[in-house]
C-alpha cells in the first residue's frame, strides 16, 4: 500500500441526500488495491449497484448481488458506484428473460439504468462493468424479479359415459381456472360463500393438469348431483406481494349448461362479383349460457362498407379487397367455441407494372422521392409497398405501406431508405392466383462520413506527423476533391490522391507548424470535414483522488496542509516535462499564488506529490496545475480543494449509527439465521402491519427517520432468529460501552440479545445482554459494557415469540470508547412515542466531540 492512503472522509450534516451517503459510504468501505509500476499509482475498477426505484422488496444475497423485486408498470432505477484511477467507464447490458427478450439494441453507457413501466419480459439479470484499463474489469449484477396477477379465464368441460349399459348416465363437469402470474397465484375454488378443497366429498376433486399455458387449477365434480348446480368462484392469490390483489371470477353452472353450436346459411366457399351485396347468416343452435356471436375477417379488419347485426354479416357493394376469410365465432366458455369459416372469392384477377424509365430513382438526400406501379384489374385492387432487401419498416413505421394510386411519396429521403422496394396487388381473389409484383430501386446520394471528425495529434518538438482523413461511407462513394488548410490558409494540393481517402504529411512539428488542419473532402453530392490540432503541448495532468493524503494540522493557527497527488497523462507522447506551474487561489479572493514545481523523473503512471502549506482553516481553493515542456505551457488541469467535518467511521470511537443510510453503517445480515432484519421508516413500512406491535416511527418521532425491524408475522414461526453483525473493529482500549434504543411492544414478544464476536484464532460469539417480553410501546435505552481481549463484532439477535403480534426494533447503536454511564435512568432511559400518552424522559439524538478533517472534492 502506498505511503499517504487513509481512510475517505466525508460530509457529516449531509444526511438529506441518500444516494450521496450510499456512494461515499461505498467509496469509504472499498479502497481498492493499488497496483504499482515502478512508481506509478492506478487503482482497478471497482462497482456497487444500488437502487433507487419502487422496488416491493430489496433481498442482499451477498455483497455483490441483490434481488429487486418491482411491480409491472412501476419504474426501474439502477445505479452503479464505481471507483478507480482513472475514473472507470460504465456499461450496462442484461442477460434476457426469454430468448426472445431483447433489453435494447446497444448497451447503455451511463452510471445510472431507468426503465418507465417495467415489463414483465424486461425482468432478468443485469449487468454493471465498469472498468479503466487497469487490472480486470469490474462486474456486478442484480436480478430483477418483475411480478403481476393477470384477470384468470374460467372454462367448462362436460363429458357424459354411459354407466351398466343404457340404464343411467354419469355426467362429469371440469370447471378449469387459468392464471397468469408472478410470483406463482394461489387458488381457491368456493361453491357460493363456501370454500371448496380437495376431496372434501366423494364428488369434488381439486387438482392441477399436466401440460397447460400458465397457471391452471381444475374444480372436478364427478357425477354431478342437485347440490352441484351451484354459483361457482375462481379466486386467485399472489398473497398481496407488491400491493397486487386478488382477483376472482364467477360461473353459474345449470343443468342447462352446454357449450355453443353453430349453423351457416352459405356455403364454406362463395364466389362474388365485385359490387355484389352478399348476406352471410350465422345461427345459434345451441349453448347456455347464453354464447356470444363475433365475426370476423382474416387478413386485415372487417370492411369498412359492412355491418354485423346478431349473427348476420352483410357486405354492401363487396370490393376485390373484401376478399378473404370470414370466421363466424360463438363463444360462452363452455367446453369449445363453435366457429364456422366462410371463404369469400372476388372475380377479375389484377395485372402489375412498373413504367418505363421508372424501375431504378436517383435522388439526394433531403429531397422528394415518388415511386410508382401500374396496376389493372376491375375494380383496381390497393398497392401493398414493402422493403426487399432490408428487414427494416417503411417510413410511416410500419412493414408495408399501403396506396390506392400504385405511387409511394417518400418525403425528405435518408441514405436508409436506399434499397430495392417491391409493390404488389393486395389479396384479390381465391382462383389461386397468386399476388402480382414488381420492383423498384431508389438509390439515395449523401455526402460523405469522414473519419476522424477531430483528432488531437500530439508529437515531439521536430518529428513528423501524417494526417489521414478517410471516408467511411458515402454515394458515390469515391473522392472527387480534397483540400487542405493550415489555419484557415489554403495550402498545396498533396500530389496523390487515393479512392477513399486523403492525406497530408507535417515534416516538422514546431510552433510555426502547430495549430488547427482542416481536410475537407467532396463526392461531387456534398462536403465533409476532418479537423486535426496538431501540437506538441503536454497533455494535462490528472489528480489522484481516490486515495486522498492526510493532512498537517496545526489547530492553533487554524493552519493547514495538504498533500497534493496526480500523475502525468500520456508523458512519452511530447517532449519530456521540465516543470509544473502551480497556481492556488482561495475561491473567496481574486489575487493568485503562482509557483513552479521543478520535475527530476517522469514516466507514464509515477504519483507525484506536492505539499501545499499555509491553508486557512475553514476555507476552499481553486488548484491549477500546468505542465510546461520546452514547446512551452501545456494542458492545464483544475480542482478544488474543501476543507469539511467528516464522521469518524469505523474506528470504534464515540459514534452513533443511525440506520439512515442503505449501507446502514457496515452492518450485515447473518447469512446463517432464519430471516433478515429490515430497514424502513414510518413512511416505507407496510400500510396493513400487525397492529398492536412494532414503532410507529424511529426513536426521532420523524416520518422519515429510519430504524431496523424483524417482523414476526407468517412465514415466521416460534424461535426463527435474524442476526445483525457490525463491522470488525479494532481493539484500541480497555473497556468498551455500547448503547442502543429498542421496542419491544405486543404480547407475543420474544427476545432481544445483544453478542460480541471476538476474532482470535477462531470466531467466539458471547452473549453479554439479554431483554425478553412486552416492554411497551416505547422506545427505551440500554448501555452495555463490554471488555473484548481482541479484534470483535456486536450481533444484534432478534428472536420470534410464539406469535405474530412479537415485532422488535432497535435504534441509534453508539460503540463508545470506555465504561458505561454509572447511574442509568431506570434501569435502562427511555423515550415515549407520539401519541402514546407516556412523558418523554431522553432526548433520543447524541453528539459526541467533532474532530476536524480535510475533505477534497473535484469541482
Amino acid at each position: 500500500m502506498l505511503p499517504g492512503l487513509f481512510w475517505l472522509l466525508f460530509f457529516a450534516g449531509d444526511e438529506g441526500s441518500a444516494l450521496k451517503m450510499e456512494m461515499i459510504c461505498f467509496l469509504f468501505l472499498s479502497l481498492v488495491p493499488v497496483y504499482s509500476r515502478g512508481q506509478g499509482v492506478y487503482a482497478p475498477a471497482q462497482a456497487q449497484i444500488i437502487h433507487a426505484g419502487q422496488a416491493c422488496v430489496v433481498k442482499e444475497d451477498n455483497i455483490s448481488e441483490r434481488v429487486y423485486t418491482i411491480r409491472e408498470g412501476d419504474t426501474l432505477v439502477l445505479q452503479c458506484l464505481v471507483t478507480g484511477h482513472p475514473r472507470p467507464q460504465v456499461r450496462w447490458t442484461k442477460t434476457a428473460g426469454s430468448a426472445s427478450d431483447k433489453f435494447q439494441e446497444t448497451s447503455v453507457l451511463n452510471e445510472t439504468l431507468r426503465i418507465e413501466k417495467i415489463q414483465r419480459l424486461q425482468g432478468g439479470r443485469y449487468y454493471c462493468k465498469a472498468e479503466n484499463g487497469v487490472g480486470v474489469p469490474a462486474i456486478k449484477s442484480i436480478r430483477v424479479d418483475v411480478q403481476y396477477l393477470d384477470e384468470p379465464v374460467l372454462t367448462v368441460h362436460q363429458t357424459i359415459s354411459d354407466v351398466r349399459g343404457s340404464f343411467y348416465q354419469e355426467k362429469t363437469v371440469f370447471l378449469r381456472c387459468t392464471v397468469n402470474s408472478n410470483p406463482p397465484a394461489r387458488f381457491i375454488w368456493k361453491r357460493g360463500a363456501e370454500t371448496l378443497s380437495h376431496s372434501q366429498d366423494n364428488g369434488v376433486d381439486i387438482y392441477e393438469p399436466l401440460y397447460t399455458q400458465g397457471e391452471t387449477k381444475v374444480l372436478k365434480l364427478k357425477n354431478l348431483r342437485p347440490q352441484d348446480y351451484a354459483s361457482y368462484t375462481c379466486q386467485v392469490s399472489v398473497r398481496n406481494v407488491c400491493s397486487i390483489p386478488d382477483k376472482s371470477i364467477t360461473f353459474q353452472l345449470t343443468n342447462t349448461t352446454a357449450p355453443p353450436a353453430l349453423k351457416l346459411s352459405v356455403n364454406e366457399t362463395l364466389v362474388v362479383n365485385p359490387g355484389d351485396n352478399i348476406t352471410m347468416q350465422c345461427s345459434l343452435t345451441g349453448g347456455d349460457p347464453q354464447p356470444e356471436v363475433v365475426w370476423s375477417h382474416s387478413p386485415g379488419p372487417m370492411p369498412p362498407n359492412s355491418l354485423v347485426q346478431g349473427g348476420n354479416l352483410t357486405i354492401w357493394r363487396i370490393h376485390v379487397e373484401d376478399s378473404g376469410y370470414y370466421n363466424c365465432t360463438a363463444i360462452n366458455n363452455v367446453g369449445n367455441p363453435a366457429k364456422k369459416t366462410v371463404n369469400l372469392l372476388v372475380r377479375l384477377p389484377p395485372t402489375i407494372s412498373v413504367p418505363k424509365g421508372q424501375s431504378t430513382i436517383t435522388v439526394r438526400e433531403g429531397s422528394r422521392a415518388e415511386l410508382q406501379c401500374e396496376v389493372r384489374g376491375k375494380p383496381k385492387p390497393p398497392i401493398i409497398w414493402s422493403r426487399v432487401d432490408k428487414e427494416t419498416p417503411m417510413p410511416s413505421g410500419t412493414m408495408t405501406m399501403e396506396t390506392y394510386d400504385g405511387k409511394l411519396r417518400l418525403e425528405s429521403v435518408t441514405r436508409e431508405m436506399s434499397g430495392t422496394y417491391k409493390c404488389q396487388t393486395a389479396r384479390y381473389n381465391g382462383f389461386n392466383i397468386r399476388p402480382r409484383e414488381a420492383l423498384v430501386q431508389l438509390n439515395v446520394q449523401f455526402p460523405p462520413v469522414v473519419e476522424p471528425a477531430f483528432q488531437d495529434v500530439r508529437q515531439g518538438v521536430g518529428r513528423s506527423v501524417t494526417l489521414r482523413c478517410t471516408m467511411l461511407k458515402g454515394s458515390p462513394m469515391k473522392v472527387a476533391t480534397s483540400v487542405w488548410r493550415f489555419n484557415g490558409t489554403l495550402l498545396a494540393q498533396p500530389l496523390s490522391e487515393q479512392q477513399d481517402y486523403s492525406e497530408l504529411k507535417v515534416d516538422s512539428v514546431s510552433q510555426e507548424t502547430s495549430g488547427s488542419y482542416e481536410c475537407s473532402i467532396s463526392n461531387d453530392v456534398g462536403v465533409s470535414t476532418c479537423l486535426f490540432q496538431v501540437s506538441a503541448k503536454a497533455y494535462s495532468p490528472e489528480f489522484y483522488y481516490d486515495t486522498p493524503n492526510p493532512t498537517l494540522s496545526q489547530k492553533q493557527s487554524k493552519n493547514y496542509s495538504y498533500v497534493l497527488q496526480w500523475t502525468q497523462k500520456e508523458p512519452d507522447a511530447v517532449d519530456p516535462i521540465l516543470k509544473y506551474r502551480l497556481e492556488v487561489r482561495q475561491l473567496a479572493q481574486r489575487n493568485t499564488i503562482q509557483t513552479f514545481i521543478p520535475v527530476q523523473k517522469m514516466e507514464k503512471g509515477l504519483l507525484l506529490e506536492h505539499i501545499l502549506p499555509n491553508l486557512k482553516v475553514p476555507q476552499s481553493y481553486e488548484i491549477r496545475l500546468t505542465p510546461i515542456t520546452s514547446f512551452g505551457a501545456g494542458d492545464m488541469a483544475a480542482r478544488i480543494i474543501r476543507y469539511m467535518e467528516p464522521i469518524n467511521y469505523p474506528s470504534p470511537t464515540d459514534n452513533t449509527c443511525r440506520f439512515e443510510d442503505e449501507k446502514i453503517c457496515g452492518f450485515m445480515q447473518d447469512k446463517m439465521d432464519n430471516f433478515d432484519w429490515t430497514r424502513q421508516n414510518a413512511l416505507t413500512q407496510n400500510p396493513k402491519r400487525t397492529v398492536n406491535t412494532g414503532p410507529p416511527t424511529d426513536i426521532s418521532g420523524t416520518p422519515e427517520g429510519y430504524y431496523m425491524f424483524i417482523e414476526a408475522s407468517r412465514p415466521r414461526v416460534t424461535g426463527d432468529k435474524a442476526r445483525l453483525i457490525s463491522p470488525l473493529y479494532n481493539i484500541t482500549a480497555k473497556y468498551y460501552c455500547v448503547s442502543f434504543y429498542y421496542h419491544m411492544y405486543g404480547k407475543h414478544i420474544g427476545s432481544l440479545n445483544l453478542l460480541v464476536r471476538v476474532r482470535n484464532k477462531r470466531a467466539i460469539d458471547t452473549q453479554v445482554w439479554s431483554l425478553s417480553g412486552n416492554r411497551g410501546n416505547m422506545w427505551q435505552q440500554a448501555h452495555v459494557p463490554i471488555n473484548p481481549p481482541g479484534p470483535f463484532q456486536i450481533i444484534f439477535e432478534g428472536v420470534r415469540g410464539t406469535s405474530y403480534e412479537g415485532d422488535i426494533a432497535i435504534d441509534d447503536v453508539t460503540l463508545k470508547k470506555g465504561d458505561c454511564p454509572r447511574k442509568p435512568i431506570g434501569p435502562n432511559k427511555a423515550v415515549a412515542l407520539p401519541g402514546s400518552g407516556v412523558p418523554a424522559l431522553h432526548s433520543p439524538r447524541l453528539c459526541g466531540p467533532l474532530t476536524f478533517f480535510l475533505y477534497v472534492l473535484l469541482r
